[in-house]
């Protein structure tokens, strides 16, 4: 190697550096596009999730709450809700999210509360159709465990 760093080097090092991560970015881009179509769940999107999907974003449940690793972590993870409170069955998970956000705030001393938002039935069922939604998409495992 040369003693003294020229600028003809220094171009060079820059330009060959540029190339190959604008070409990592192509390729990285390009896999991805490859593979959302295999993780899609638009089949399952209905009016009643878009209406599920605007409530939660009405009532900034992200300010306390995770979806699928993204938000605040004062509040369990609700990506996967559905498969922890579900048991597989929507009516079931429906009348038990219905049943926990009308008992809101429990009240209970020393424990985090949620407040009280005084949905219709109608506004809850929607927000539980988000759920099974969100539940629906291949997240490659996310969150590492159960519980979020």
């Amino acid at each position: 190697m040369a003693e003294r760093f020229t600028k003809s080097m220094a171009r060079n090092i820059y330009l060959g550096g540029s190339t190959f991560f604008i070409l990592l970015f192509l390729g990285l881009t390009f896999d991805t596009m490859q593979a959302m179509p295999e993780r899609d769940n638009r089949e399952n999107l209905t009016e009643s999730v878009a209406n599920g999907k605007l409530l939660w974003e009405e009532n900034n449940c992200l300010g306390c709450h995770s979806l699928l690793g993204e938000g605040a972590y004062f509040a369990p993870e609700l990506g996967n809700v559905f498969e922890r409170r579900g048991m597989g069955n929507e009516e079931a998970f429906v009348g038990y999210f219905k049943a926990w956000m009308n008992a809101m705030p429990t009240n209970v001393p020393g424990r985090r509360q949620m407040p009280q938002f005084n949905l219709t039935d109608q506004e809850l069922e929607d927000l539980a159709a988000f759920f099974i939604y969100v539940n629906g998409i291949n997240t490659n495992d996310w969150p590492p465990n159960v519980e979020g």
